[in-house]
């Protein structure tokens, strides 16, 4: 594909091209053959892109090995490594969007060549730029940066619901980022007034400007408000028109997630998983999570209690933090209160990232239940019989999606390698039995993993987060 037929067909109509595919046609002229990666939002689409063009894509379980197995790679071929990096939408640049940060400047330091492309028809120029200046002189590493809204040009136009129809929002602490939409249509209604609550003036009018703004203390402003009501009584009339649309969300978003978690199919779905953990979970235990459909469930159906007691992968959506936070939450849980339990629910490939810590687990002897989600893969994965299917077409490299694990991995020998237990689930029965088992065992960590539908979604949502995908 040129960059003069990237616009137009043949036939003389304008057709659309993604960046994705402009990034792996570029790579491909500068004859790369290798690529090395995980992908996820905002890059799924460039590794696909580079298999189609006859890129070999290899998936890692971690980012620094993938980074270390393309720069031996450059070592044993003569050609330097070449970072692609997939960074926030130049829209919502200084808005707090998802894994927004100085990426180009960050490697400028580090990299002979740093840039982020100006527009989509610039990649090209900016890669053979990337490749040349890795190979020129003192050969060494560059990094382009690629915006997510050079990935798909596709935008989705969300509907409104529920809490579209809200008059006032008060945030306590809360910031206007990606998580919240930044406080903008189509999530909110064009005049809705915000009451903002922060520590940190900075964060004060950021992407909206608020109706009211009280800097201080969140503790010593609620105390504030509530002393205030005290003297003044106000309560929302509880027949209105929004409480009864949004009575109805709830109930149906509900009746929902019960429809799905009491589907008797096998391999079981997110919301059957989430349903029996949550059935055992001890009030007062430490939840932690992290994954990327497994961590967005599983905020809606694993309950919390008390304070401080859930911690996940946060605004930055960083994976590998789940076993860190783990032993952390088990050596506080120790000290403060013995026999209290800390449940950690990671998906497969989000375990990928420091599975190893288990050993580090087992060697201090930790209070910590694994939960592993395996649907093999990122979001999606296949199951054997398709995965041993699609192996007959090619090598994995070139046939494999980037998003597919190995199917049926047994993440649970982890953890009996060091001495901890381990178990594998396929239904509900199995699950219900050995998470009960490991409640009851308070002398070793467990790890129980948990197979479940390779193909199996979260619910529709009505508004999606703004890290937008065609996958």
């Amino acid at each position: 594909m040129s960059e003069s037929n990237l616009a137009e067909r043949s036939d003389g109509r304008e057709r659309l091209v993604s960046g994705a595919k402009v990034v792996a046609q570029a790579l491909k002229t500068q004859d790369v053959n290798y690529m090395f990666g995980i992908v996820g939002i905002p890059v799924t689409e460039i590794a696909l892109a580079a298999q189609e063009v006859g890129i070999r894509y290899i998936g890692m379980r971690n980012e620094q090995a993938a980074c270390y197995a393309a720069s031996a790679v450059g070592y044993l071929t003569g050609r330097p490594l070449i970072v692609i990096g997939g960074s926030s939408e130049r829209s919502q640049e200084t808005m707090g969007a998802f894994q927004e940060f100085p990426q180009v400047e960050a490697c400028r330091l580090y990299s002979k060549f740093s840039a982020r492309p100006s527009s989509i028809e610039a990649i090209p120029s900016i890669i053979e730029k990337a490749v040349r200046s890795s190979i020129y002189g003192r050969p060494g590493a560059c990094y382009v940066d690629i915006p997510a809204d050079f990935v798909n040009l596709q935008v989705n136009v969300d509907s409104v619901r529920a809490l579209q129809f809200a008059d006032v929002i008060v945030l306590f602490g809360a910031r206007l980022n990606w998580i919240l939409h930044f406080g903008l249509p189509p999530r909110y209604q064009p005049d809705v007034k915000f009451i903002q609550v922060d520590i940190c003036a900075e964060e004060l009018g950021n992407n909206v400007r608020p109706a009211v703004t009280l800097l201080g203390d969140i503790h010593a402003v609620t105390k504030q408000l509530l002393e205030q009501f005290e003297k003044t009584p106000w309560q929302y009339p509880p027949e209105s028109k929004w409480w009864k649309i949004l009575r109805e969300k709830m109930k149906s978003n509900e009746a929902l997630s019960k429809e799905l978690a009491f589907k008797k199919s096998l391999p079981m779905n997110y919301y059957t998983v989430f349903y029996h953990i949550q059935e055992q979970l001890p009030r007062d235990c430490f939840v932690v999570s992290e994954g990327a459909n497994t961590m967005d469930i599983g905020r809606t159906v694993l309950q919390n209690y008390l304070p401080r007691h859930r911690l996940d992968a946060g605004t930055f959506g960083t994976m590998g933090v789940g076993l860190g936070f783990a032993i952390a939450s088990a050596l506080v849980a120790k000290d403060r209160n013995p026999g209290q339990r800390v449940i950690c629910v990671e998906g497969d490939s989000a375990f990928g990232f420091s599975g190893m810590e288990v050993e580090t687990i087992c060697r201090y002897n930790l209070p910590i239940i694994l939960l592993v989600v395996n649907n093999n893969g990122i979001y999606q994965g296949f199951d054997t019989d398709t995965w041993k299917e699609m192996l007959k077409f090619g090598d994995a490299t070139t046939v494999a999606p980037p998003m597919c694990l190995l199917p049926q991995s047994h993440y649970e020998h982890v953890m009996t390698a060091f001495g901890g237990k381990g178990y594998f689930v396929q239904t509900p029965e199995e699950l219900q039995k050995s998470l009960r088992q490991s409640l009851a065992d308070t002398t070793k960590p467990c790890l129980i993993n948990i197979m479940i539908e390779p193909q199996a979604m979260r619910k529709a949502q009505d508004f999606h987060w703004l890290t937008r995908s065609n996958m």
